[in-house]
């Protein structure tokens, strides 16, 4: 026979909180012109070398198709900027910039927004997926690993401020 204890009273509005608020699952969707200004933002948090806000403007000009958000609570929490890049043999996906607001990192926002990026460049015919990281940015480098990415080649100073970039490639299999 078992015996149920009660809780004690600090300990039931804990676990009513737990069991009445399930965790935000954010929404991913196509950038908006609306979009740009928190897009802006959150570059702006995440990178030395910010792009200006037209310059995310005119991207989702170009590239309407692939270029996303993440909503978490009616907030921009992430957002990718996705293009396109034709050899003449292959046309592969180029992943242009992705950030995540620093308040709502390390929940998997970074990972969803990529997967739903190289969903759409699969749809499209891309044979794969390319990118350039900062030789000194070994957190993302891990990120686009785990993710299917491998270093390519090293592109000589990529980067305004002389630093190299690796660049890292995600074949699609078919």
């Amino acid at each position: 026979m078992y015996t149920i204890l009660p809780l004690a009273r600090e300990e039931a509005p804990m676990i009513h909180s737990l069991l009445s608020s399930p965790p935000a699952v954010p929404v991913i969707r196509r950038a908006l012109p609306a979009d740009i200004t928190a897009i802006a933002e959150i570059e702006e948090r995440s990178f030395g070398d910010p792009w200006d806000q037209e310059v995310f403007a005119e991207a989702l000009g170009y590239f309407p198709t692939t270029y996303f958000v993440a909503v978490l609570n009616g907030v921009v929490a992430g957002f990718v900027v996705g293009a396109f890049e034709e050899t003449g043999e292959n046309l592969y996906g180029h992943i242009c910039n992705l950030a995540v607001s620093p308040e709502y990192r390390h929940r998997g926002i970074g990972a969803m927004i990529l997967r739903r990026a190289e969903q759409q460049f699969a749809l499209e015919f891309a044979t794969g997926v390319q990118l350039e990281v900062r030789i000194s940015n070994t957190g993302a480098q891990r990120f686009y690993r785990r993710l299917g990415y491998r270093e390519a080649m090293t592109i000589d100073r990529y980067y305004a401020n002389g630093e190299d970039a690796i660049l890292m490639m995600k074949w699609f299999r078919f």
